[in-house]
């Protein structure tokens, strides 16, 4: 294989261990399998690659993808994309709220995202910035409301580093930044999607609040957040890509 077509191609059904043609147009990203379970579950459908690195789920012309934590399973996910050419991907993930004014549950709709993770770096210079298309990130948001919802909007750090929460300079820089929330995945999501000319988007649902110690995210906190807030942000998810689905919108913010 000398190309990077015929590699993603070959790596896409290698990874998943689902056949090219069997992908939905439009897919979820995930980093959690309790979200390919309940879409599995809602759809009567089956859960494929339960051997392999990424689970993947399909019903309709949505498939969603659980692709493992971190920036570069992140990029990883993005290139292998590159196989079906995706009408939309939208990432769910979770973040830590940075704000006071955030609360555990909370929905942040990211205008943008920081690059602090340095796997983007491989793609673009520095100076690129990491953004999400504007129309994916505006269905998104038409949906929440129509949940009797509502969301904070703002920038997403994302970085490489998981254990983070003691360190008090790293702490002072976000605050410096003025940043909504950190994760590890948004900003390479976004610019490894521009970089294969795929519009992507994210919604992340505030799971901890990392900026003071009662705050860090603990076995007993995930399973509340779990228990109470992520059916509600897959149910979102899946109904965005639907109504872009059923409205036949293309969600291309640039010409590529």
């Amino acid at each position: 294989m000398k190309t990077k077509e015929e590699i993603v191609a070959n790596w896409l059904p290698r990874y998943t261990g689902e056949k090219l043609e069997n992908f939905g147009s439009h897919i979820l990203l995930t980093n959690f399998s309790n979200y390919v379970t309940m879409f599995a579950k809602w759809n009567n459908a089956k859960i494929v690659g339960v051997d392999r690195p990424m689970q993947c789920c399909t019903s309709g012309d949505i498939t969603i993808i659980n692709f493992g934590m971190g920036s570069p399973g992140a990029a990883t996910v993005m290139d292998l994309l590159s196989a079906i050419t995706p009408s939309a991907v939208l990432f769910l993930g979770k973040c830590g709220g940075l704000k006071k004014k955030n609360s555990i549950g909370d929905l942040i709709l990211p205008i943008a995202a920081i690059r602090g993770e340095g796997t983007s770096n491989d793609y673009f210079p520095a100076e690129v910035p990491a953004l999400p298309a504007f129309a994916l990130q505006k269905a998104i948001s038409t949906t929440i409301r129509e949940y009797g919802c509502d969301y904070w909007t703002g920038t997403c750090y994302s970085t490489n580093r998981r254990v983070w929460e003691h360190d008090a300079e790293f702490k002072k820089y976000l605050e410096r930044i003025r940043t909504m929330a950190i994760d590890m995945e948004t900003a390479t999501i976004f610019s490894v999607g521009f970089y294969n000319k795929i519009p992507t988007g994210a919604l992340l649902l505030v799971s901890d609040q990392p900026m003071v110690p009662e705050g860090v995210k603990t076995e007993e906190s995930d399973k509340k957040v779990t228990n109470e807030y992520v059916e509600r942000h897959l149910k979102i998810g899946v109904d965005s890509l639907k109504n872009l689905i059923n409205s036949h919108q293309t969600v291309k913010h640039l010409r590529f």
